[in-house]
C-alpha cells in the first residue's frame, strides 16, 4: 500500500501536510536518497529523509499542546531559516508543529501537535471551527463598526463570513470568527479606517488560554482534539520500524 510523500510526513508527526509540501518543494525531502517532487507516493520499503535525517515510523503517542504565543515568535517549523520560530522557543522533547497560524505581531493560543492527519480537520474552513480573539485598535470603537464586522466586509476578493462580536470599551472588542483568511482581523480594520494596535487569541473551539505568555500545557481529556473528532489512528506501515 503506498501513500502520498505529504501525508507520511504528517502521519509520523514530521510535520503538517502543508509545511510538508514546501519541505518537499525546496529539495529538502529524499525518498531512497533521491529528491522527490510533490505528490510522490511511498511504501512500506522506501527510506524517506528529510534534510538527511531518516524518519522514524515506530508507533508514536499523539501529542496536542496549548500554546500562549508572545509577539515576535513565527509559526513555522522552518528552523534553518527564522531564528524566533516556535519550535525552538518551546523546545518541546518531541518533533512537533503548529496547527495553523498567528502572525509574528499577533499572541496568545495556538496548538501545537505530532498528528498531521487531525491539521487539516481543524484548518478546512467548511468545519466552521470558532476561534476568539481580543483586539485593541487605535481609535473610539462605535455600534456601526462592530456591526459593520459581522455583517462581513470586502478583502482578499471576497466577502468574509458572518461573525459575532462583542464590546470590550472605547478601544478594544471581542470577535469570534469561523475562517481563517491571511491577516483577516487587521484588513478587516482596515477596510473600515482602523488599525489594530494589538491581537491576541483567547479561544479556538473549547480550548481557552489560561496561562501565562510564552508558557504550554497539554490539553485536557474534555479538550484533546482525538475526542472532538472522533478521530482513529491507523498506521500505514505496521510492520515497518526504521532507525
Amino acid at each position: 500500500m503506498s501513500i502520498r510523500i505529504n501525508k507520511f510526513l504528517g502521519q509520523f508527526g514530521f510535520t503538517s501536510r502543508r509545511e510538508a509540501d514546501k519541505l518537499i518543494l525546496d529539495g529538502r525531502v529524499t525518498v531512497n536518497n533521491k529528491v522527490i517532487q510533490p505528490g510522490y507516493k511511498v511504501d512500506e520499503n522506501d527510506i524517506v529523509k528529510v534534510d538527511g535525517e531518516k524518519i522514524k515510523t515506530n508507533l508514536k503517542k499523539n501529542v496536542y499542546l496549548a500554546f500562549n504565543k508572545p509577539k515576535g515568535i513565527v509559526c513555522t517549523t522552518d528552523t534553518q531559516k527564522e531564528e524566533n520560530n516556535i519550535i525552538d522557543y518551546i523546545n518541546y522533547k518531541k518533533r512537533i508543529f503548529p496547527i495553523g497560524r498567528l502572525d509574528k505581531l499577533s499572541e496568545g493560543l495556538i496548538l501545537l501537535t505530532n498528528d498531521g492527519d487531525i491539521v487539516n480537520k481543524i484548518l478546512r474552513s467548511r468545519n466552521k471551527h470558532e476561534k476568539e480573539y481580543l483586539v485593541t485598535v487605535n481609535k473610539k470603537i462605535t455600534k456601526d463598526i462592530l456591526k459593520n464586522l459581522e455583517k462581513g466586509v470586502p478583502i482578499l476578493n471576497t466577502i468574509t463570513r458572518k461573525c459575532k462580536t462583542t464590546y470590550v470599551n472605547e478601544y478594544q472588542f471581542k470577535i469570534i470568527l469561523t475562517q481563517g483568511l491571511n491577516r483577516q482581523i487587521r484588513r478587516m480594520c482596515e477596510y473600515l479606517n482602523y488599525e489594530v494596535q494589538s491581537l491576541k487569541r483567547v479561544r479556538i473551539m473549547n480550548i481557552t488560554l489560561n496561562i501565562p505568555t510564552g508558557r504550554w500545557r497539554d490539553l485536557t481529556s474534555k479538550e484533546n482534539l482525538s475526542w472532538v473528532f472522533g478521530h482513529i489512528i491507523i498506521f500505514i506501515f505496521p510492520f515497518t520500524m526504521y532507525s
